[in-house]
């Protein structure tokens, strides 16, 4: 059946994030500074004020009861602002992932709590995570990317396969689908291969990936095959296309996803990258700490210009797919692009708030079928 088009969209946001009320301190110590205990907002006041003693309280053995009980709310609610089903909403369970990647061992170290970690400055250091991470939770045996390129964070990723499967839900009674029966389409699928890998062990799904960069494609084929995979890739040849060119008259996809290029320059893409070593006290550096590639990092107009011409080149084939979807970096950006779906005939669209740790991610996602037409 083809999709109606209607001349307004309907546009639907929302939130998951939600640290919920707390309740007024009950303790009964006259020195407690708490928010609480001054009869401030229960949960604006609490959120700035134990984001901003957090390190303190959870080091002075002079907390009050109540700045330990809430202390203990904030971690777990930071924590578990990730998606209820993403595996890693508990933190990183650095004792498993050293017992099943012994290499991380040699990038570890102690926080001053005391704590666990890695340096995610270096780029040595976050692939030897991923791989850890990869082979405990999804059982990857193979993941090597080449060394200049762009190395995701693996929680964050999984959280917008895990949405997009509550977005697909809606049309499969509630439930999340599971299973081959489930096509979709990554658009910049990357070296690393990373929504098609996750995606594939969570919900079983069938992923297509396509690049413009051949060495992205080689090797993320390279991974399929050391791993026994099948996800089909295809290689774009026209940068100037989205979709013209890797999908076929005969393709039928329930979803397809994106995380594009977020620059508008290569100075662009390497002042961030300084900006990000700043903000990790590294200083300064002539090399981009995370790596990748001009395709995964800028493009003209930047996350917006990409995101448009997405827009506009989907309505042509807005009867091979049931949601289009994009990662959006930047809150700004939405104002543009919901008018340009505005513009479109899309039947619907929808910002989809993700919150990862302290930090609000979002997604774009449109349709061209009227609901009672969106069956799985």
């Amino acid at each position: 059946m083809h999709p109606a088009r209607r001349a307004k969209p309907r546009r639907v946001s929302s939130c998951p994030v939600s640290f919920g009320a707390v309740e007024d301190c009950r303790c009964s110590s006259a020195s407690c500074g708490s928010p609480l205990r001054r009869g401030r907002s229960p949960v604006r006041a609490p959120f700035r004020y134990f984001t901003a003693r957090r390190e303190d309280l959870k080091s002075s053995p002079c907390q009050t009861l109540c700045e330990r009980q809430v202390t203990r709310r904030f971690s777990m609610a930071v924590k578990r602002t990730l998606h209820p089903r993403n595996q890693h909403r508990e933190g990183y369970d650095f004792e498993r992932l050293m017992a099943k990647s012994p290499e991380l061992c040699a990038f570890t170290t102690l926080n001053p709590r005391g704590e666990t970690t890695v340096d995610f400055a270096d780029a040595a250091a976050v692939r030897a995570l991923n791989r850890a991470l990869l082979l405990a939770h999804y059982g990857i045996e193979f993941w090597e990317i080449p060394e200049t390129y762009l190395c995701p964070p693996i929680p964050g990723r999984v959280d917008y396969i895990h949405y997009l499967a509550d977005l697909l839900a809606e049309s499969n009674g509630g439930r999340s689908p599971r299973g081959p029966g489930i096509r979709a389409l990554d658009i910049g699928t990357g070296a690393s291969l990373v929504y098609p890998l996750t995606g594939q062990r969570e919900y079983g799904w069938d992923f297509t990936g396509v690049d413009i960069d051949p060495v992205s494609i080689r090797s993320a084929r390279e991974i399929c095959q050391r791993n026994g995979l099948s996800i089909t890739l295809r290689h774009q040849n026209n940068p100037e296309d989205i979709f013209a060119g890797v999908i076929a008259p005969e393709d039928l996809f329930h979803v397809t996803l994106c995380n594009p290029p977020f620059h508008t320059s290569p100075e662009q893409a390497e002042e961030g990258s300084r900006r990000k070593w700043r903000n990790l006290g590294k200083g300064e550096t002539g090399e981009l700490n995370f790596g990748g590639q001009n395709a995964e990092l800028w493009c003209p107009g930047g996350e917006v210009g990409f995101i448009a011409a997405m827009i506009e080149q989907s309505q042509d084939y807005s009867e091979h797919c049931l949601w289009f979807t994009s990662l959006v970096s930047k809150k700004d950006s939405l104002r543009p692009l919901t008018r340009l779906l505005s513009k479109a005939r899309v039947a619907e669209y929808r910002i989809v708030d993700m919150g990862q740790g302290q930090k609000i991610s979002r997604f774009l996602a449109w349709t061209y079928y009227p609901e009672p037409l969106r069956t799985l």
